[in-house]
């Protein structure tokens, strides 16, 4: 009440403003591909060359099912990783979501948990000292190193985050490796690069 009253919204504020629509629109999408809502299991995996981000779901046991496809409407930056604070780069990794926002000056969002034990790791060898932090997932349609989705998307995600209520998987990839898509370093590229890329594509192969 308190945080009602400065005109702080909570999670549990924001979903009785937008979580019954939400949840309508998105449920429809689990009942067309047969997945049982809320899922047990969710995995978002954005793909930044196609601008696209998707929602894979099921049980906790056997593969995943790919549920629907957002277009990604605002995305700063080029392919590559993310390095340093104000590079404008959206991270490429093996990510969760560690909190949902709904305060976010981009209406609500979803934070991720950049920089990972993965990114710090090779900061620390290349002594770079600030990797950058404060990355979402969020509405709108403008960002500068992270993704945004529109409202009416938003509010799908973080209805649909909120209502699996464990840990949700993040992959960012910079091509569709599942479509047998190559991504080519760039010559000054960290030599680190392609390990990450074989990682992240075997974490989408494993859905």
């Amino acid at each position: 009440m308190i945080q009602r009253l400065k005109g702080m919204e909570t999670v549990a504020s924001r979903l009785t403003q937008f979580g019954e629509g939400a949840r309508g629109r998105i449920r429809a999408d689990f009942e067309r591909v047969g997945v049982a809502y809320p899922p047990e299991r969710v995995t978002l995996v954005a793909i930044k060359a196609q601008r696209r981000l998707r929602v894979f779901a099921g049980t906790k046991e056997g593969m995943l099912q790919p549920i629907k496809d957002y277009p990604v409407l605002g995305q700063s930056g080029q392919l590559g990783p993310k390095l340093r604070e104000g590079d404008r780069q959206v991270p490429e990794g093996l990510y969760e979501i560690e909190g949902l926002n709904p305060n976010s000056r981009f209406y609500v969002s979803l934070r991720l948990n950049y920089p990972n034990a993965w990114d710090l790791a090779r900061a620390g060898e290349e002594e770079r000292h600030a990797p950058g932090s404060d990355i979402y997932i969020h509405g709108q349609t403008a960002s500068v190193g992270c993704l945004a989705m529109g409202d009416p998307a938003i509010e799908e995600l973080f209805t649909l985050v909120a209502d699996v209520g464990r840990t949700v998987p993040v992959i960012i990839a910079p091509v569709d490796f599942l479509a047998g898509e190559q991504a080519a370093p760039e010559p000054d590229s960290p030599p680190w690069l392609p390990r990450l890329y074989q990682d992240i594509d075997t974490a989408l192969r494993a859905l």
